[in-house]
């Protein structure tokens, strides 16, 4: 049965909920941002447990943004969708291309939102990487991947709304565990899922990031 969420922060209540029945273990969060961070916040506070963000970045078609040829992340990860590209009439040097000026943009979040911090020690630990949906999964497995490299004991993907088919096949290559609260067979625009899907802006990060470290969630 659908759903619709009120806003991220209700969202990220109940998959909380979800990720309290399901982990039996301590785990660091990393919110996606933009809009993973309202959920990232919710997911680590009920959990009491440390948030941070890690940055990614969809890499846009140039001649049409909205649709995603795939995506970069912190340190490097990259991930193309080989369909898209064919669709597109583009090459790997054209997506690179596109990398190449999304990387300033990823830059420059990095240093916003985190400023001299670095990433939190993932070795040995269960990570959960917290979005507010999970549609297509470029940005996610970009994320992922960049996850990985840092040597987490377990990796898991945390969404209130998720399509089906991507959260398989990311079980498949890509994390340990998709964990959401719906999992619909079609999924749509993650927006649908929402009443309140509002664009979420520097500020918004970063106040929600002031919070979790004034509140001891965050390094």
């Amino acid at each position: 049965m659908r759903m619709r969420f009120r806003n991220r922060e209700e969202a990220g209540r109940m998959l909380a909920k979800r990720l309290r029945e399901t982990l039996d273990e301590t785990p660091v969060v990393l919110a996606l941002p933009r809009g993973g961070v309202p959920v990232g916040y919710e997911v680590a506070t009920a959990l009491g447990v440390p948030l941070e963000v890690l940055v990614a970045r969809k890499l846009g078609v140039p001649w049409r943004p909205e649709l995603g040829m795939g995506a970069i992340a912190e340190g490097g990860a990259l991930y193309v969708n080989p369909e898209v590209l064919a669709y597109a009439d583009l090459t790997n040097e054209d997506a690179l291309g596109v990398a190449k000026q999304e990387a300033r943009e990823l830059a420059r979040r990095v240093r916003l939102y985190r400023s001299e911090r670095p990433l939190p020690d993932m070795r040995g630990r269960t990570v959960l990487l917290v979005d507010d949906g999970l549609a297509t999964g470029g940005t996610a497995r970009a994320a992922a991947r960049a996850v990985r490299a840092l040597g987490p004991d377990k990796l898991v993907l945390a969404v209130p709304v998720a399509s089906a088919e991507t959260a398989e096949a990311l079980r498949r290559e890509e994390v340990d565990e998709v964990i959401a609260v719906q999992e619909p067979d079609r999924l749509g625009a993650v927006s649908a899922w929402y009443e309140d899907f509002h664009q979420v802006d520097d500020e918004e990060v970063l106040t929600l990031l002031t919070q979790a470290h004034n509140l001891g969630a965050s390094p």
